[in-house]
Protein backbone atom coordinates (compact mmCIF):
# COMPACT_ATOMS: atom_id res chain seq x y z
CA UNK A 1 0.00 0.00 0.00
CA UNK A 2 1.26 3.33 -1.00
CA UNK A 3 0.56 5.22 2.60
CA UNK A 4 1.99 2.16 4.26
CA UNK A 5 4.57 3.02 7.23
CA UNK A 6 7.80 1.20 6.33
CA UNK A 7 9.87 3.05 8.68
CA UNK A 8 13.08 4.75 7.47
CA UNK A 9 15.23 2.05 6.59
CA UNK A 10 12.32 0.57 4.30
CA UNK A 11 11.71 3.70 2.71
CA UNK A 12 15.15 4.10 1.95
CA UNK A 13 15.62 0.84 0.30
CA UNK A 14 12.08 1.57 -0.88
CA UNK A 15 14.13 4.71 -2.84
CA UNK A 16 17.16 2.55 -3.68
CA UNK A 17 14.85 0.23 -5.67
CA UNK A 18 12.72 2.74 -7.47
CA UNK A 19 15.51 4.75 -9.41
CA UNK A 20 18.78 2.55 -9.20
CA UNK A 21 19.94 -0.66 -10.10
CA UNK A 22 21.62 -1.08 -6.90
CA UNK A 23 20.83 -3.69 -4.52
CA UNK A 24 17.96 -2.93 -1.84
CA UNK A 25 18.00 -6.56 -0.09
CA UNK A 26 15.28 -8.81 -0.14
CA UNK A 27 11.64 -7.87 -1.02
CA UNK A 28 12.33 -4.14 -0.65
CA UNK A 29 8.78 -2.38 -0.32
CA UNK A 30 7.13 -0.14 -2.19
CA UNK A 31 6.92 3.35 -0.55
CA UNK A 32 6.58 6.31 -2.91
CA UNK A 33 5.16 8.31 -0.27
CA UNK A 34 7.97 7.45 2.33
CA UNK A 35 10.85 7.34 -0.17
CA UNK A 36 10.92 10.81 -1.73
CA UNK A 37 12.77 12.76 1.51
CA UNK A 38 15.61 9.66 0.30
CA UNK A 39 16.17 11.13 -3.24
CA UNK A 40 19.38 13.09 -1.89
CA UNK A 41 20.37 10.10 -0.28
CA UNK A 42 20.53 7.88 -2.83
CA UNK A 43 21.83 10.84 -5.08
CA UNK A 44 24.95 10.91 -2.19
CA UNK A 45 24.74 6.81 -2.51
CA UNK A 46 25.50 7.13 -6.27
CA UNK A 47 28.02 9.75 -6.02
CA UNK A 48 30.17 8.02 -3.25
CA UNK A 49 30.28 5.10 -6.35
CA UNK A 50 31.06 7.65 -8.85
CA UNK A 51 33.68 8.59 -6.73
CA UNK A 52 35.55 5.28 -6.62
CA UNK A 53 34.80 4.32 -10.09
CA UNK A 54 36.46 7.61 -11.15
CA UNK A 55 39.44 7.06 -8.68
CA UNK A 56 39.62 3.85 -10.13
CA UNK A 57 39.16 4.62 -13.81
CA UNK A 58 41.92 7.72 -13.45
CA UNK A 59 44.69 5.21 -12.62
CA UNK A 60 44.23 3.51 -15.88
CA UNK A 61 42.94 6.07 -18.87
CA UNK A 62 43.43 9.79 -19.31
CA UNK A 63 41.07 12.22 -17.80
CA UNK A 64 38.76 12.24 -21.22
CA UNK A 65 38.21 8.22 -20.96
CA UNK A 66 37.94 8.10 -17.18
CA UNK A 67 34.83 11.13 -17.90
CA UNK A 68 33.48 8.66 -20.00
CA UNK A 69 33.27 6.15 -17.97
CA UNK A 70 32.25 8.07 -14.98
CA UNK A 71 29.10 8.94 -17.63
CA UNK A 72 28.60 5.39 -18.15
CA UNK A 73 28.28 4.51 -14.97
CA UNK A 74 25.97 6.96 -14.17
CA UNK A 75 23.54 5.82 -17.06
CA UNK A 76 24.12 2.47 -15.77
CA UNK A 77 23.45 2.35 -12.18
CA UNK A 78 19.80 4.33 -12.93
CA UNK A 79 19.07 1.80 -15.71
CA UNK A 80 18.93 4.61 -17.66
CA UNK A 81 15.53 5.66 -15.70
CA UNK A 82 15.69 9.41 -15.93
CA UNK A 83 17.31 9.22 -19.20
CA UNK A 84 13.90 7.38 -20.39
CA UNK A 85 12.31 10.20 -18.78
CA UNK A 86 14.00 13.07 -20.50
CA UNK A 87 13.75 11.22 -23.77
CA UNK A 88 9.64 11.16 -23.47
CA UNK A 89 9.26 14.34 -21.93
CA UNK A 90 11.44 15.94 -24.76
CA UNK A 91 9.20 14.02 -26.89
CA UNK A 92 5.75 15.49 -25.28
CA UNK A 93 6.78 19.16 -24.66
CA UNK A 94 8.86 20.25 -28.05
CA UNK A 95 5.76 18.78 -30.33
CA UNK A 96 4.20 22.10 -30.42
CA UNK A 97 0.78 20.72 -28.96
CA UNK A 98 -1.24 21.26 -26.41
CA UNK A 99 -0.78 20.07 -23.18
CA UNK A 100 -3.01 16.96 -23.50
CA UNK A 101 -1.35 15.98 -26.41
CA UNK A 102 1.81 16.50 -25.22
CA UNK A 103 1.28 14.38 -22.37
CA UNK A 104 -0.13 11.33 -24.42
CA UNK A 105 2.96 11.66 -26.54
CA UNK A 106 5.22 11.25 -23.36
CA UNK A 107 3.20 8.18 -22.95
CA UNK A 108 4.73 6.66 -26.21
CA UNK A 109 7.31 4.56 -25.79
CA UNK A 110 8.61 5.10 -28.50
CA UNK A 111 11.54 7.52 -28.92
CA UNK A 112 11.10 10.52 -31.48
CA UNK A 113 13.76 12.81 -33.17
CA UNK A 114 13.45 16.20 -29.96
CA UNK A 115 13.63 12.67 -27.64
CA UNK A 116 16.96 11.37 -29.67
CA UNK A 117 18.46 15.20 -29.53
CA UNK A 118 17.75 15.87 -25.74
CA UNK A 119 19.09 12.71 -24.83
CA UNK A 120 22.27 12.78 -26.94
CA UNK A 121 22.92 16.64 -25.97
CA UNK A 122 22.45 15.54 -22.58
CA UNK A 123 24.93 12.80 -22.28
CA UNK A 124 27.02 15.29 -24.63
CA UNK A 125 27.11 18.42 -22.11
CA UNK A 126 27.24 15.94 -18.77
CA UNK A 127 30.47 14.42 -20.52
CA UNK A 128 31.89 17.63 -21.13
CA UNK A 129 31.22 18.89 -18.02
CA UNK A 130 32.55 15.47 -15.72
CA UNK A 131 35.94 16.37 -18.03
CA UNK A 132 36.16 19.91 -17.18
CA UNK A 133 35.88 18.82 -13.50
CA UNK A 134 38.49 16.50 -13.30
CA UNK A 135 40.93 18.30 -15.57
CA UNK A 136 40.62 21.27 -13.68
CA UNK A 137 40.42 20.40 -9.99
CA UNK A 138 42.31 18.28 -7.57
CA UNK A 139 41.44 14.37 -6.88
CA UNK A 140 39.78 15.70 -3.58
CA UNK A 141 37.53 18.33 -4.97
CA UNK A 142 36.81 16.51 -7.72
CA UNK A 143 35.51 13.49 -5.58
CA UNK A 144 33.44 15.93 -3.78
CA UNK A 145 31.93 17.37 -6.79
CA UNK A 146 31.26 14.06 -7.97
CA UNK A 147 29.42 12.79 -4.53
CA UNK A 148 27.65 16.09 -4.14
CA UNK A 149 25.92 16.64 -7.77
CA UNK A 150 24.02 13.57 -8.15
CA UNK A 151 22.81 14.63 -5.07
CA UNK A 152 21.34 17.53 -5.89
CA UNK A 153 20.11 16.47 -9.24
CA UNK A 154 17.93 14.39 -6.95
CA UNK A 155 17.18 16.72 -4.48
CA UNK A 156 15.47 18.54 -7.28
CA UNK A 157 13.37 16.05 -7.87
CA UNK A 158 11.62 16.96 -4.26
CA UNK A 159 10.81 20.13 -5.04
CA UNK A 160 8.83 19.39 -8.13
CA UNK A 161 6.67 17.46 -6.22
CA UNK A 162 6.02 19.97 -3.95
CA UNK A 163 5.40 22.74 -6.10
CA UNK A 164 3.77 21.75 -9.28
CA UNK A 165 0.49 19.33 -9.14
CA UNK A 166 0.61 15.79 -11.11
CA UNK A 167 -0.53 15.95 -14.77
CA UNK A 168 -1.98 12.89 -15.66
CA UNK A 169 -5.86 11.79 -14.78
CA UNK A 170 -5.10 8.35 -14.61
CA UNK A 171 -1.68 6.04 -13.47
CA UNK A 172 1.56 7.24 -14.07
CA UNK A 173 4.74 6.63 -12.92
CA UNK A 174 5.09 9.30 -10.53
CA UNK A 175 1.59 9.66 -9.56
CA UNK A 176 1.50 8.04 -6.02
CA UNK A 177 4.77 10.59 -5.26
CA UNK A 178 2.11 12.80 -5.22
CA UNK A 179 -0.57 11.46 -2.60
CA UNK A 180 0.07 13.65 0.26
CA UNK A 181 0.73 17.33 0.43
CA UNK A 182 5.00 17.81 1.17
CA UNK A 183 5.94 19.21 4.19
CA UNK A 184 9.45 20.72 6.12
CA UNK A 185 10.51 17.00 7.27
CA UNK A 186 10.48 15.67 3.39
CA UNK A 187 13.52 18.18 2.92
CA UNK A 188 15.36 17.15 5.62
CA UNK A 189 18.14 15.37 3.91
CA UNK A 190 18.62 17.43 1.64
CA UNK A 191 20.51 19.06 4.65
CA UNK A 192 23.31 16.04 3.16
CA UNK A 193 24.40 18.08 -0.06
CA UNK A 194 24.27 21.15 1.31
CA UNK A 195 26.39 20.85 4.17
CA UNK A 196 29.17 18.97 1.64
CA UNK A 197 28.81 22.05 -1.20
CA UNK A 198 29.46 24.21 2.27
CA UNK A 199 32.89 22.48 2.66
CA UNK A 200 33.53 22.97 -0.73
CA UNK A 201 33.58 26.31 -0.12
CA UNK A 202 33.73 28.74 -3.22
CA UNK A 203 33.07 25.99 -5.66
CA UNK A 204 30.84 24.67 -3.66
CA UNK A 205 28.66 27.66 -3.34
CA UNK A 206 28.58 28.03 -6.96
CA UNK A 207 26.90 24.59 -7.25
CA UNK A 208 24.33 25.56 -4.73
CA UNK A 209 23.46 28.72 -7.00
CA UNK A 210 23.55 26.73 -9.77
CA UNK A 211 21.33 24.30 -8.13
CA UNK A 212 18.64 27.01 -6.75
CA UNK A 213 18.84 28.27 -10.52
CA UNK A 214 18.80 25.35 -12.45
CA UNK A 215 15.34 24.01 -10.26
CA UNK A 216 13.32 27.94 -10.64
CA UNK A 217 14.16 27.77 -14.04
CA UNK A 218 13.11 24.62 -14.77
CA UNK A 219 10.03 24.41 -12.76
CA UNK A 220 9.01 28.24 -14.43
CA UNK A 221 9.35 26.34 -17.73
CA UNK A 222 7.29 23.68 -16.49
CA UNK A 223 4.59 25.83 -14.91
CA UNK A 224 4.75 27.89 -18.76
CA UNK A 225 4.59 25.04 -20.71
CA UNK A 226 2.27 22.49 -19.16
CA UNK A 227 0.54 23.75 -15.80
CA UNK A 228 2.08 20.22 -14.46
CA UNK A 229 4.97 17.93 -13.45
CA UNK A 230 4.79 13.97 -14.72
CA UNK A 231 7.15 11.51 -13.74
CA UNK A 232 8.70 11.80 -16.81
CA UNK A 233 9.47 15.51 -16.41
CA UNK A 234 10.98 14.77 -12.92
CA UNK A 235 13.63 12.59 -14.96
CA UNK A 236 14.46 14.84 -17.20
CA UNK A 237 14.86 17.31 -14.19
CA UNK A 238 17.27 15.08 -12.88
CA UNK A 239 19.17 14.95 -16.36
CA UNK A 240 19.00 18.14 -17.25
CA UNK A 241 20.07 19.20 -13.60
CA UNK A 242 23.13 16.73 -12.92
CA UNK A 243 24.27 18.07 -16.32
CA UNK A 244 24.12 21.60 -16.09
CA UNK A 245 25.96 21.56 -12.46
CA UNK A 246 28.80 19.30 -13.70
CA UNK A 247 29.10 22.24 -16.22
CA UNK A 248 29.02 25.03 -13.35
CA UNK A 249 31.60 23.40 -11.02
CA UNK A 250 33.92 22.82 -13.93
CA UNK A 251 33.77 26.42 -14.94
CA UNK A 252 33.43 27.60 -11.75
CA UNK A 253 36.79 25.47 -10.87
CA UNK A 254 38.74 27.83 -13.87
CA UNK A 255 38.16 30.95 -12.08
CA UNK A 256 38.52 30.26 -8.59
Amino acid sequence: MANQNHGLLGDLRACLAFITILPAGKNPPYSPVGMVRFFPVVGIIIGLLLALVDAAASKVWAPPVAALIDLVFLVGVTGAFHLDGLGDAADGMFSHRGRERALEIMKDSRTGMMGLVAVVLGLSLKLAGIWSVKTTASPLYTAGILVVVPAWARASMIFGIRFLDYGRQGQGTGKDLFDRPMGPADFIFCLLPLGLSLFLGVKGLVILLGFCIGTFVILRFYKKNMNCITGDMLGAMTEAMEAFLFLAAGTALIYT
